[in-house]
């Protein structure tokens, strides 16, 4: 989703992000839209042809998931930046990459009828804290397959009291250094807001194959431990206003990852179109 998408900034928020890509990704550019329930149907139409549009001519690179628990019919769009130019540089292509595909005039049209299906966008540009996650893979071909492999996600965000940013870094460095001692093999991706939204929040996000997966981590009161985990609380009494929670379900007809992501599970990444409805039968003439 991009800027002249429904005349604002479509920024693409998911994941602590979209790891891969040919420059280090610090950014998240992120887009979510609250889609009309009764419109639902039509959004995912409209949203797959920009989808396939980019993948057919070279466009943006995004990944497109919806929330299941929290606030349903919002979808949420990510791409993974180097920096703000590269935010420039990937509106251009996927506006390139549907002029492409439609021309001017079906460009248009596309954003008017996608305009029809929403009820409200935002736009956020988050920070990636690399420092801050755990166990995170230390090559691209790692980072690539984890979110390749990744059907779910689930994402607490922590919003901080103003001036008290930095006393909750220090305990999520904390949080950081105890999961990968006790957590091993569970990635752990914190990112922070830049733009787009109110005060300091954080967003805690892990990546699941599958709903079990959130079974398989240690809880922090586990992995901190006792005395540990009540500092926790203190630090969270102490410098958090509030948190919200979601799991979302990744959403490949609507995406269009890097290569290196979609070769983990090309099959899943590139779907086939359903095949279209049987034509209907004509009525049989009445007996005379």
């Amino acid at each position: 989703m991009r800027r002249n998408l429904v005349g604002v900034v479509l920024c693409a928020g998911l994941l602590a992000g979209t790891l891969v890509g040919q420059a280090r990704e610090d950014y998240l550019d992120i887009f979510v839209a609250r889609v009309k329930p009764e419109k639902r149907f039509d959004f995912d139409r409209l949203a797959a042809k920009m989808a396939d549009a980019n993948r057919k001519n070279k466009g943006d690179n995004y990944i497109a998931y919806e929330v299941v628990y929290g606030e349903q019919n919002t979808v949420y769009f990510v791409s993974g930046r180097a920096n703000y130019a590269g935010i420039d540089a990937g509106m251009q292509a996927f506006e390139g990459a549907l002029f492409k595909a439609l021309g001017g005039r079906g460009i248009g049209q596309l954003f008017s009828d996608f305009n029809q299906t929403v009820i409200s966008t935002r736009g956020e540009i988050r920070r990636r804290r690399l420092d801050l996650s755990a166990n995170v893979p230390g090559d691209a071909a790692g980072a690539a397959k984890m979110l390749g492999d990744a059907r779910y996600l689930r994402t607490f965000i922590v919003r901080v009291r103003p001036g008290r940013a930095g006393d909750y870094e220090a305990q999520l460095k904390t949080n950081k250094e105890a999961n990968e001692r006790n957590n091993p093999g569970t990635p752990i991706l914190i990112s922070q807001s830049a733009a787009g939204q109110q005060g300091t929040a954080f967003y805690i996000t892990t990546l699941a194959k599958n709903m079990a997966d959130f079974d398989r981590a240690k809880p922090l009161s586990e992995v901190l431990g006792t005395q540990g985990y009540a500092r926790y609380m203190k630090t969270v009494s102490d410098v958090v206003m509030g948190t919200e929670s979601f799991i979302g379900k990744i959403l490949p007809a609507l995406s269009n990852p890097a290569e290196e992501v979609a070769a983990a599970d090309p099959k899943f990444w590139n779907p086939k179109p359903p095949p279209p409805p049987p034509p209907a039968k004509k009525a049989e003439a009445p007996k005379k």
